[in-house]
């Protein structure tokens, strides 16, 4: 058994009682060779990064679960047969969770006073991301994207010990406005940390989190 992770993209013009009753059937399908749902999270309608199938908002529920590989090949062709299924992505989970939030390392003592020294010295280039970087504390709802403005010359904050491909937030900081991963000359993060920020952003991307660098009709 494994922990595998799916995010669902539904019409939104569905209700909440015709949602459920497709999750049960598609997880029912999933842990049919044994098995359990871990989690199921509903993000609910959002808009999307570009359209897809002329839509311009999706309907995202996250769903976590331990199963056989063998139950997965009549999971999926279930999946591609539902036509009110506008888009699904399902990956072995490492740990994310269904939230769209990574894990931070925690900043100590030292770590905190120069954050704060540089925060006060990048002032001037960083007011144009701060609307960016802003949350609604009353809203539990995921971000939706917002690419950096201007360039950056490294990445500010705690490090990032778990990026999540569905955190828009985090992902955010690493994007243009466009979409375009910014090089790692001008965030100044590490290569092995640029090679897992192309896997999340393209993940990201395939479920209309982020928009595509160019065209967006996918």
């Amino acid at each position: 058994m494994r922990l595998y992770e799916v995010v669902y993209i539904l019409d939104p013009s569905l209700d909440e009682d015709t949602i459920a009753g497709k999750l049960e059937k598609f997880h029912e399908l999933a842990i049919s060779e044994g098995g359990e749902v871990a989690a199921v999270d509903h993000w609910g309608p959002r808009q999307l990064a570009y359209p897809i199938h002329g839509q311009n908002t999706g309907f995202y529920v996250v769903a976590q679960f331990t199963a056989a590989p063998e139950a997965l090949p009549e999971f999926e062709r279930i999946l591609k047969l539902d036509e009110e299924l506008m888009r699904y992505l399902l990956v072995l989970n490492e740990g994310e969770p269904t939230s769209g939030l990574s894990i931070m390392a925690e900043t100590h003592g030292d770590d905190e006073a120069e954050a704060e020294a540089d925060e006060d010295e990048d002032e001037d280039e960083e007011e144009g991301d701060e609307e960016m970087e802003e949350r609604d504390d009353d809203d539990d709802s995921p971000p939706e994207f917002q690419g950096s403005r201007g360039r950056r010359r490294r990445h500010e904050g705690p490090a990032v010990e778990l990026l999540n491909y569905k955190d828009v937030s985090t992902l955010s900081k690493f994007l243009t406005e466009e979409g375009k991963i910014l090089p790692k000359r001008t965030t100044k993060v590490g290569a092995a940390f640029q090679r897992q920020l192309g896997s999340a952003v393209k993940r990201a991307r395939f479920l209309a989190l982020v928009p595509y660098s160019r065209g967006h009709d996918r």
